[in-house]
């Protein structure tokens, strides 16, 4: 992959879906104070270039890069068949110096 030689153009439908839902745990919370960082959990097939777009689209802030993180789903038992959790595509977002995102609703 080259860098540098990215769609500048995205189509606003698919950026509306590629972020699915914010990531809120201890973790998540703990890199968001320290290093001004927002996590969110992605389309398997999103690109670095799309969720960065769709985060400056929703959001109203400058992104400073992403990164992107694949979780296998765990197995697991329920009662006595086996299931298994989905696999999971995490957006750890970083944000630019003095931007803030405010996940309550507007942009700050």
């Amino acid at each position: 992959m080259s860098h540098g030689s990215h769609p500048t153009k995205f189509d606003e439908g698919r950026l509306m879906q590629v972020l699915i839902a914010p990531i809120v745990s201890e973790k998540a919370t703990m890199v968001a104070e320290k290093n001004n960082v927002a996590t969110f959990k992605v389309l398997q097939d999103s690109t670095k270039y799309e969720i960065k777009a769709a985060v400056e689209l929703m959001f109203k802030v400058e992104v400073q890069g992403v990164t992107v993180v694949n979780t296998k789903g765990k197995s697991k038992r329920f009662g006595k068949s086996m299931g298994r959790r989905d696999n999971v595509r995490k957006a750890y977002v970083m944000l630019k110096p003095g931007q803030e995102l405010n996940l309550g609703g507007e942009a700050a």
